[in-house]
This record gives C-alpha cells, structure tokens and sequence, in this order.
C-alpha cells in the first residue's frame, strides 16, 4: 500500500487523498503565521514499480508561483544524491509531480534538504579544526542553540571582521550546502586561500539563522511568524531572537564585510543583490561590490552579473534587510547572495539541476572572491 509522510525534519506536506496512488492530492503546509509557504518534503512508501501521480492541489496559494515555471522537483532514495524528476508541470494551480520509483522508499522535495541532522554534524565537525572557536549566541524562539563559529588563525588584533550567514529564510536549503563548502574550505589547512585570508581576517560564520523554520519545513518565517530578513531594523527577543542576537554580536565585534546567503525560487541564476539603495552608502563600498562580483564571475562561472533583482534608488533601500542595515549601520561592503531553486539557466544539469555539489563549490568560490579584495575592504 502507498503511504505518504512528512513527519520527521523539515518535513512539509499534507495529505488530502491517497487512496489512489495515480491521484494523489496533496497540499503544502503554511508556515507558522500563515503569510508564507513553498517549501515541501516528503517520504512515499510502497509504490516501487508504481507509476505515480502526486498533485500538489494549492500550488497557485505559494509565495512565488512563478517559481513553478520550468521546475523541476527533486527526489532521492538515499537522502545523499539528489536527482530531479522529468515530469514536473503547473497547470490549473496545480503542481504535478509525475514518477515510478524503483524503490518502496523515496523522499520528494522543493530542493535538495539541508536538516537540523545534518547541521549538527557540520557544527561538530568544524569544532574539531584548530581553527574555530564555538560560541551558543542565545537560543531561538523554539529553544534551539543559535549556533556561532570564530573562525581563525594565530594573533586576531587588527584584522577585519568578516560575517557570514545563511538560511534566514530555512525553506533556502542550498544556502547550508554553499556554508558546508564555504567551511571545508576555510578549515582546509593545506589550502593556500584559506590561509592568505586566516591571516588577514577572522570570520564570523552563522550556518544557519533561522533553526525553528528549518526543521518545521517552513519557506521563510521562525517559529513566532516572523520573516527574519524583515527584522533587521527593530528585532527584538520576543519575535525575532535570532536576528536581535547575531545583531548584537556583529556590533560587539565590528564588521568589515558581510555576506547573508540567500536562495531564489523564480529566478534559475546565481547573482548578488547590494545594497546600492542605502542612503548615504559611501561610492567605496559600490566599488568593492563591483569588483567583488567580477572576482566571483572568475572563481566560479556558475556566478553571473546579467542578471538579477531592480536596483532601488538612492534612499530607496528596505532597511528592515540584512544586507542594506549592515551597509548603513557600518558603510561596510555588505551583499546577498542569491541561488537558484531551479537549475542554472547558463549551465543547465539534466540530472540534478541546481545541486548541493554546485552549491559547495560555489560556497569556495566565495572565498577565493574574498581573498581577491580582502586588502580593499
């Protein structure tokens, strides 16, 4: 008999029917205030060699429907490699996922998932590098450790101070899996990158802002409704306590550069949004950005710069956003760094599509960047 679940770490889905398994209807579970949902993650029992039909009924009801356009959803038999289906259309509202597993036991997901699991792990295996210094910012709204790294090497006086962060918005799952390469990379000590920049800068690296979301699969919001990367301006312990947290330390630690690793569902590039709308912005910080890209475009080509988010005006900035608080507040080189849910439209994998492979590579590429400017900043 085909079974469907979700109730284990950043599961997502609700069942409406599933009694035939050429018809079954589902519906992707809103967030915790209700203003956001898209992300979905599932297990299917029982249906190896069954031809499947899952329609995802309130598909038109998501936060970005245009993300469905030429999207491809992913499953995996072993939660480790992640392939996407061939049969993934939106139409009449509905998402169809299409598929006969070889197996009694598949996983169906919006993207590749990077869970709680899994980022314990990445934690404890960099507290076991020379390197990195642990410290517990707080907890979340939920009880959970908000989780800090330091990483760096020999005499730390004088030397910039370099932020990192992903997943305020957990559904972004490709953000972790760029922050595990970014850190295997930083940790590596036979990589010269990483040494160049250890003596230059320490590193602030949060791999994961928004824990409660990520493990109750939701798309963007904490446990207390809040979308984090709207918190920035007036975050306080009641509602957003991860982002007052990290705010409060980046202000005990000062800050040089800043990148908060984000996840996009329409657009199939990778591509950085700045902080161009900040009033005030010094043109240095404009400069470092441009120059900062270009040297991304060379580390790693899966990086673009044609396309992207509208440019805001002068003073037209969302300061509520990370990135355009940290540049106001600091005048500091401050980005977002946008992926994919899709695939890259510049270099398209049939297979996997946008992957957490690429999405690590990516993440060194965002060092070898930095090294390219870290004297600038």
């Amino acid at each position: 008999m085909v079974h469907i679940s979700a109730n284990f770490d950043a599961g997502n889905i609700e069942v409406v029917d599933a009694t035939d398994p050429r018809d079954i209807q589902l519906k992707i579970r809103k967030d915790a205030g209700g203003d956001h949902m898209q992300w979905f993650f599932f297990r299917v029992t029982g249906a190896a060699g069954t031809s499947v039909r899952m329609r995802i009924v309130n598909a038109d009801e998501v936060s970005f429907p245009e993300g469905w356009t030429n999207y491809r959803a992913c499953y995996s038999y072993d939660r480790e490699t992640w392939q996407r289906l061939e049969t993934t259309t939106f139409e009449d509202g509905i998402l169809q996922l299409a598929h006969e597993p070889l197996l009694n036991s598949v996983y169906y997901a919006y993207f590749a998932p990077y869970s709680m699991e899994r980022h314990h792990d990445l934690v404890a295996s960099c507290c076991e590098s020379p390197r990195v210094e642990y410290e517990r910012l707080g907890a979340s709204v939920d009880g959970q450790d908000m989780d800090l790294l330091r990483v760096s090497e020999g005499e730390t006086a004088g030397k910039k101070q370099c932020w990192i962060f992903a997943r305020q918005h957990p559904g972004e799952s490709m953000a972790e899996w760029l922050m595990e390469g970014l850190l295997a990379r930083l940790l590596d000590p036979d990589d010269p990158v990483a040494r160049e920049l250890l003596a230059k800068a320490v590193f602030w690296i949060v791999p994961n802002m928004n824990p409660d979301g990520s493990r109750r699969g939701h798309l963007r919001n904490n446990a207390a409704g809040a979308n984090l990367n709207r918190e920035w301006l007036e975050p306080t312990m009641a509602r957003s306590p991860e982002v007052f947290l990290v705010r409060r330390k980046m202000q005990d630690t000062g800050l040089d550069f800043a990148l908060d690793v984000h996840g996009d569902e329409a657009l199939p590039y990778n591509f950085i949004a700045g902080s161009e709308g900040v009033e005030g912005l010094s043109e240095k910080v404009a400069a470092l950005q441009a120059k900062y890209e270009a040297e991304l475009v060379a580390a790693n080509p899966d990086f673009q710069t044609k396309h992207g988010y509208p440019v805001p005006g002068p003073g037209q900035a969302n300061m509520t956003m990370a990135t355009n608080w940290i540049a106001g507040h600091f005048d500091k080189l401050s980005m977002t760094l946008e992926q994919p849910f899709k695939d890259n439209a510049d270099a398209p994998d049939e297979d996997e599509g946008w992957s957490p492979e690429r999405c690590r590579k990516l993440g060194e590429g965002v060092l070898a960047a930095l090294y390219r400017v870290i004297d600038e900043l």
